[in-house]
């Protein structure tokens, strides 16, 4: 893996190094998470599905009432970023952040009007595993509130849950949403094959539109349907899907084997489909 502490980063408008990547202590998205933010795959070395990224993150901003979000600053900063880490970043699959706040204000939830802050930065050497195990959690994602939908910075929810998948030795948590129902992980999507047809849930259960999640409904196909949460453990098979993650199996839950224990055919299909065609969509 790379050296992460010789990354530069991008920070309103300058590449500087990582010592030097600082914001104010007033930030609003340190102060209360008042931010929104994309995690961008890079393939050997150029953005994937960065427009779909890019939008999507002002869709964010915009739904949390965020100004001053500017899609053709961030491909400039993606670019300048990019080739500054170009010694560092890898031949296969490396991870941009994007993060984009409401700037310095108040020690408080009240918004004021100043700059925002656009900070970007890499890590080199992200190779996700082919298989995983998740858990299931007594949380509930909330399908009915004011950030449902918006990939923000609020992410303490997501913390505490991801802490628990690790002191089980699972690399996931899934969360059911306020009716029970299967949502989504922490930071991925899921899908599920029942009787041979491949299922996820859809937008209005409460998960965000990830990114790899929709390629794989165009690319592959899938019913958006509403799922039982105990989906994950009485399915043949399961797999998420994240920028971090591409198409993983998964392959135990609570620590109990899922589908046998290993990928399925229709989890090894998709991820087939959606590896030969990932390269339609690298930033040249």
């Amino acid at each position: 893996m790379a050296d992460v502490t010789s990354t530069v980063f991008w920070v309103n408008g300058r590449l500087v190094p990582e010592a030097e990547a600082t914001t104010s202590a007033r930030d609003h998205g340190f102060v209360v998470g008042d931010g929104v933010f994309e995690a961008v795959k890079i393939d050997h070395g150029r953005p994937f599905a960065l427009s779909r990224h890019v939008a999507r993150m002002a869709r964010s901003a915009a739904g949390i009432g965020l100004p001053g979000f500017d899609p053709t600053v961030v491909r400039r900063a993606v670019q300048e970023v990019v080739a500054a880490n170009a010694d560092v970043l890898t031949t296969g699959f490396d991870l941009l952040r994007i993060t984009f706040t409401g700037g310095p204000g108040i020690l408080g939830s009240g918004r004021v009007d100043g700059p925002p802050t656009l900070v970007l930065g890499v890590t080199p050497g992200h190779d996700p595993e082919p298989a995983t195990g998740v858990i299931t959690v007594p949380f509930r994602r909330n399908d009915v509130g004011a950030l449902t939908g918006l990939k923000t910075t609020s992410y303490g929810e997501n913390v505490l849950a991801l802490a628990r998948a690790h002191a089980a030795g699972a690399s996931e948590a899934v969360f059911a949403n306020t009716r029970g129902q299967l949502c989504e992980g922490t930071g991925t999507n899921v899908f599920v094959v029942r009787d041979g047809e491949l299922l996820t849930p859809p937008l209005s259960s409460g998960c965000l539109a990830g990114v790899t999640r929709a390629l794989v409904l165009e690319w592959h196909g899938a019913r958006e349907v509403d799922l039982p949460y105990d989906a994950l453990t009485t399915s043949d098979e399961v797999f998420l899907t994240s920028t971090a993650r591409d198409v993983q199996a998964v392959v135990a839950v609570d620590g109990v084997p899922v589908g046998g224990g290993a990928p399925g055919r229709v989890t090894r299909e998709v991820a087939g489909v959606f590896a030969a065609r990932q390269r339609e969509l690298v930033d040249p």
